[in-house]
């Protein structure tokens, strides 16, 4: 019996794949980064060619670290970024145009068309979302309206949809699938029936012959035919906030997670019933394991958390890496005044303003590179609190512990200062790859790898606990001075400098 199960985590930024034990411990992992191609502002492309070829190269690498082969993994599952689209060649596997990336924001006039048809959630009912250049169908409509011959072969059903799951499926084992959660991200998928709705297609002009299968997020879909994973099994997609909801062992409703990556994003298991949100949260799928209901999730999306940091390396150089940015925030006392809402891509949850840009409020002649720093990190935190504010009225239920994930989890001054503004201790699992868990956790009930997850929840343990300790009064000041930089991002965007 073969004694592991692999993951593959198809990131925003870069991929991996990792190798657990039936306790869930990491034995082995390789990364490798990707472009981020930047062709006109607010356009985000990924190559889909390169992904791939990182993909099977991390593969390879995580295998041979660990002296293993594909006879030692009994399934492998793939996590993904959500809403970045894809739409390939059938015959020849080529894409016919790069990767659009979730946070790109061409689509804002078909945005604003439909939103003006009535209003911002109009398709709530069906979907769980609000109309928002975030989610993918609107995504695939520009390229099917923009790309030469997309649309004819779409229909044709010789150009696939897919997002980054549904494409690496499809070049593992030649079927053409998605999963219940990443399909939910589309603003095409009937939330009650888990199935494409013809009246979202017709409305949104997609085509049904491109778009795949929607599957269970646990269930064996075929064998994987290319090397180094020739043999194994794929049994397990899930979008990558989902598979940390299930990395981190919150299969009861009313548990929450909340992954800091690229952007942050804090999902509520709500059990059998999809919550509909009036606060500006979404509806979405948390997990269906094989012929079990659907679960489902309320969740906050914030685009812009880690990237921030990867800006002041980047664009500002202000750090040569995003691990030095703790230390130097660590450097000064406070954020001497800064605060930055970084809606690069307009604002998300609970906000959804599209025509919101980045701002930068507070600036004095005292203010150093220190202070930005520190004002970066806080923006995380503070955004994440407007989220769970919106959460706890939807829900009804007050948080009173947050479970973390992702790359920033690792910032000890971040979880200290976001335990500070939540008021509630905040909780660092001892295994932090819990997005790529959960998609192993899914592959692995699939074959009987795991027998329940009773057994899922045994895993899991606390790694660090962070408790609050802020006085009352800094931690209204800061909500106060936020709230008021937050407003001065809104509407940022009109006709006279839409193009700019």
């Amino acid at each position: 019996m073969p004694q592991f199960i692999g993951a593959v985590d198809q990131g925003t930024t870069s991929s991996r794949f990792i190798v657990f034990d039936a306790q869930g411990a990491v034995m082995a992992m390789a990364r490798k980064e990707h472009r981020q191609i930047y062709p006109k502002p607010g356009w985000v492309e990924h190559d889909p060619m390169e992904i791939l070829a990182n993909t099977h190269e991390v593969i390879g690498a995580a295998l041979a670290r660990a002296n293993l082969t594909a006879a030692d993994l009994a399934a492998v599952g793939i996590t993904n970024q959500r809403e970045t689209v894809l739409l390939w060649d059938r015959h020849t596997g080529l894409p016919l145009c790069n990767a659009l990336v979730w946070m790109d924001t061409r689509n804002d006039a078909l945005v604003q068309v439909f939103a003006a048809q009535g209003g911002q959630d109009r398709f709530r009912g069906v979907t769980g979302l609000p109309l928002a250049t975030y989610f993918s169908g609107l995504k695939l409509r520009w390229i099917l309206d923009n790309i030469p011959g997309a649309r004819a072969k779409a229909e044709r059903g010789d150009a696939l949809f897919g997002t980054v799951d549904s494409w690496l499926a499809w070049n593992f084992t030649g079927l053409h699938i998605t999963d219940v959660t990443n399909a939910s991200r589309t603003m095409l998928m009937d939330l009650a029936s888990c199935e494409w709705s013809a009246p979202m297609l017709d409305e949104f002009g997609i085509p049904r012959a491109c778009l795949p299968e929607i599957r269970a997020s646990s269930e064996v879909y075929g064998e994987i035919k290319t090397v180094p994973l020739g043999g194994t099994r794929l049994a397990g997609i899930l979008g990558d906030q989902q598979a940390a909801l299930v990395g981190q062992t919150c299969f009861a409703a009313g548990e929450a997670k909340n992954t800091y990556g690229t952007g942050a994003f804090l999902l509520m298991n709500t059990g059998l019933v999809p919550v509909r949100s009036t606060c500006g949260l979404l509806t979405t799928l948390a997990y269906k394991f094989g012929g079990e209901a659907p679960r489902y999730a309320l969740e906050g999306a914030i685009a812009i958390t880690g990237a921030l940091v990867q800006w002041l390396r980047d664009n500002l150089r202000m750090i040569d890496s995003a691990a030095e940015v703790e230390a130097l925030a660590a450097s000064v006392n406070d954020n001497g005044g800064v605060y930055i809402v970084p809606a690069f891509s307009g604002l998300y949850a609970p906000y959804w303003k599209d025509n919101a840009r980045g701002v930068i409020a507070g600036l004095t002649r005292y203010a150093n590179r220190a202070h930005f720093a520190r004002a970066a990190l806080e923006a995380t935190a503070y955004q994440v609190r407007d989220v769970v504010r919106a959460m706890e009225e939807d829900s009804g239920i007050q948080l009173t512990v947050l479970k973390t994930d992702g790359g920033m989890v690792e910032n000890e001054l971040l979880m200290q200062f976001q335990a500070d503004m939540l008021d509630v201790a905040v909780v660092r699992p001892e295994v932090a790859e819990t997005t790529a868990l959960g998609a192993a956790y899914a592959a692995g009930l699939a074959v009987g790898y795991w027998d329940s997850v009773a057994a899922l929840r045994a895993n899991w343990r606390a790694g660090r606990r962070w408790e609050p300790v802020m006085p009352a009064a800094a931690r209204a000041r800061h909500d106060r001075l936020w709230k008021k930089a937050v407003e001065r991002s809104f509407d940022w965007v009109d006709e006279e400098n839409a193009k700019l």
